[in-house]
């Protein structure tokens, strides 16, 4: 298993961290470690796509439902006549 050092990290944050993992019943080093696993785990930005998010925070198992306006395929003529 590796090590990890965390440099620079302020009072408040390890303290709160300390409070949190004793609210949780765990020493503050294995509080730490299920955040980094989890936070590990986690899908990366850059493998989401825009459509996967949409389906995931708007879908109809959040009870959003859009109307998509209908569809026009032509566009308006550009006049540059001055």
């Amino acid at each position: 298993m590796a090590n990890i050092t965390i440099r620079d990290l302020p009072d408040t944050t390890k303290e709160s961290l300390r409070v949190r993992a004793a609210q949780s019943g765990v020493s503050l080093e294995a509080y730490v470690r299920q955040i980094l696993q989890e936070a590990s785990k986690a899908r990366s930005p850059q493998s989401a796509n825009l459509f996967e998010l949409s389906r995931e925070f708007f879908g109809a198992g959040e009870g959003v439902e859009l109307e998509l306006p209908p569809r026009n395929s032509k566009r308006p003529v550009m006049e540059f006549d001055a």
